[in-house]
């Protein structure tokens, strides 16, 4: 990838600057000033959460930032790896520190975790996509992952099943949070059905319609109490 390069004049550089031109200065970058990682990410994010994960670039992103491509490229080789920084960010802030996660009953270890994720994951809705299609596997997200994992450990689930209890976890989460963009024309389309339709045809949707659209905040502790009961379960086999 290329680099920008410092130039200078030589004492046989006679012409003047063409209006517009930077004047070069002996001793002095002709480049950018670099731009530290953690304003680039910040950047990215901001991007994604304003306008979606599609409209991400490294030139959008360089202008977002009043600086140019080759300075992002010192330090993410392509968009793929700086989607991967973004989406690593979001497991950046964990509200608590992992010996405290590991003191408290599994249950309830696992219930924080996955409403801090699902939470995080409301505040940033259009990030939630991206997990769909890759694996987070950058320090943040795996030093939560090992938290998760120890704890279900320390708890008496054998390696196998701790695995398929995180991983049940982890997706349970993912599938509420892609929702969240759609949401609320999704729940009044849904309402709005379930109050037209005849008793004679669909009589068991008409009986619960006085309670649709259930909040997905609802929904999500709901499925949450139900799955943690079940993985309850699971610990002894």
């Amino acid at each position: 990838m290329n680099q920008l390069t410092d130039t200078a004049p030589t004492a046989n550089e006679t012409s003047s600057p063409v209006d517009g031109d930077e004047v070069a200065v002996p001793g002095r970058s002709r480049g950018r000033p670099p731009v530290p990682k953690e304003r680039i990410v910040a950047a990215a994010l901001k991007i994604v959460d304003d306008e979606g994960a599609e409209a991400l670039s490294l030139r959008a992103l360089a202008q977002r930032l009043d600086s140019s491509t080759a300075t992002l490229y010192r330090h993410f080789a392509n968009r793929a790896e700086l989607i991967d920084q973004v989406v690593d960010q979001l497991f950046s802030a964990v509200p608590a520190r992992p010996d405290e996660l590991r003191d408290l009953a599994w249950e309830d270890a696992c219930r924080a975790m996955a409403t801090w994720m699902f939470e995080n994951l409301r505040r940033h809705p259009n990030v939630a996509p991206l997990l769909l299609t890759r694996a987070a596997t950058g320090p943040n997200a795996m030093a939560l992952r090992e938290v998760a994992l120890q704890v279900l450990l320390d708890a008496g689930f054998s390696p196998p099943v701790a695995i398929r209890c995180y991983a049940t976890l982890a997706r349970f989460v993912l599938g509420f949070a892609v929702q969240l963009n759609g949401e609320e024309a999704g729940d009044a389309a849904l309402a709005a059905a379930s109050r037209d339709l005849g008793t004679d045809t669909f009589p068991a949707t008409v009986a619960v319609a006085a309670f649709v659209p259930v909040p997905l905040e609802d929904e999500f502790n709901f499925g949450l109490d139900l799955l943690l009961t079940g993985l309850a379960r699971s610990r002894s086999h």
